[in-house]
């Protein structure tokens, strides 16, 4: 399919949080058209878990749009929900250390203040939880609440329900440019083409600050690395998404060096997902054999039946990781017209819906359902050239 010369909006970028923003835009009553520079999906929504959690976030403005993309997630897409393999298993987070439970309470009672569900859960009970895990856990964390989907057929069938509401989709689409009116950005230049828009949203994950630079402004997107290591299909050994306490701290980390801390779940197929690392080493492709063994030695410390477990493959990624820890969403004001939907870290998936309704809404002039002051593009002025410095 050929690019259309004019859409209302212009969409970059075809992973989950650019197809949520091309749905929702879409089932708004605009023009839209997604164009891709590789295959959907193909970037950091091929390289990851399809978490969709509240258990790892501090009360505050991520949390707040968690909660509001889990409505999304089990109200107006639960119909939809089979197709990308929606499993609401619920998070479990454990303690070796008798210390960290009394954080993991400090964690909760904030939470339970922001209207999550959690239930602190002694030591000899988590077993009821998860027979498999290692008995001398010290306590932990139950969040009902987390849930998982596969993130590629999310972002495929986001796209398709999209394309069912009047838009199209175009892969192999690089955009080398913007088309501009003085400071406004009034569509997109292409390899196959330009299209004019009234609107154009940056939703190019870990590459949103390059496409941002086009435009001459700054949006301090980096490149934070993690694996995933799949075992072969087992029967069901673990019955919810667990991870260890340190967890929630790597998350909310902005050490450049590696961290890894052991997360454990199962799938719809039978295999086991299990991860966690993050270290922020730029776009650097090599494969480390020593990340991929400290992860399995923490998820048999976890989960001791691991040991006899066979590893199919492993696969890394590249996650959008701002400074603040927040993604950068709304309008650009130094850019009238550009649209920001990226910098989401690790929480992409989770917060790919809730990010698409926001931004749609604001596309389409109604007031969108929560304030997206403290996801403000602009936010990054000052720091960005200390923080490029420092990358």
């Amino acid at each position: 399919m050929s690019l259309p010369r004019f859409v209302d909006v212009v969409v970059i970028g075809g992973g989950a949080v650019g197809a949520a923003c091309a749905y929702f835009a879409a089932r708004a009553g605009l023009s839209v058209a997604v164009v891709e520079r590789g295959a959907i999906a193909s970037g950091t929504s091929s390289a990851c878990e399809g978490n969709i959690l509240v258990s790892d976030k501090e009360a505050g403005p991520e949390l707040a749009l968690a909660q509001y993309s889990q409505k999304l997630w089990r109200g107006e897409l639960a119909e939809f929900g089979h197709l990308w393999e929606f499993q609401s298993k619920g998070g479990l987070v454990v303690s070796a250390l008798p210390g960290t439970q009394g954080n993991l309470a400090r964690l909760a009672e904030r939470q339970r203040a922001a209207g999550i569900a959690v239930e602190l859960v002694p030591g000899p009970e988590l077993l009821d939880f998860e027979p498999q895990l290692n008995p001398n856990m010290s306590g932990g964390a139950y969040y009902p609440q987390d849930a998982q989907v596969q993130p590629m057929l999310a972002a495929a069938h986001l796209l398709r329900l999209a394309r069912g509401q009047g838009a199209s989709v175009h892969t192999n689409t690089t955009v080398t440019g913007f088309l501009r009116k003085g400071d406004a950005v009034t569509g997109v230049v292409t390899n196959m083409g330009n299209v004019s828009a009234s609107a154009v949203v940056n939703a190019a994950g870990t590459w949103g600050g390059a496409i941002a630079a086009l435009a001459d402004v700054d949006v301090l997107v980096l490149p934070r690395k993690g694996y995933v290591l799949v075992t072969e299909p087992l029967p069901v050994m673990v019955r919810h998404k667990v991870y260890a306490a340190e967890y929630v701290d790597n998350v909310a980390s902005s050490d450049a060096g590696l961290q890894t801390s052991p997360v454990v779940e199962g799938t719809g197929g039978g295999t086991i997902l299990i991860g966690s690392s993050r270290e922020r080493v730029g776009f650097d492709k090599s494969f480390d054999k020593q990340v991929i063994a400290a992860m399995a030695a923490k998820a048999i410390a976890l989960f001791p039946f691991l040991s006899g477990a066979k590893a199919l493959r492993s696969y890394f990624g590249f996650r959008p990781y701002c400074p603040d820890h927040l993604p950068v969403i709304g309008a650009d004001p130094r850019a009238p017209g550009l649209w920001h939907a990226c910098g989401h870290e690790g929480a992409g998936i989770g917060l790919s819906v809730g990010t698409g309704a926001l931004i749609a809404a604001e596309l389409a002039g109604v007031a969108p359902a929560m304030d997206l002051a403290p996801f403000a593009p602009e936010r990054f002025d000052v720091p960005a050239a200390q923080e490029r410095a420092l990358a």
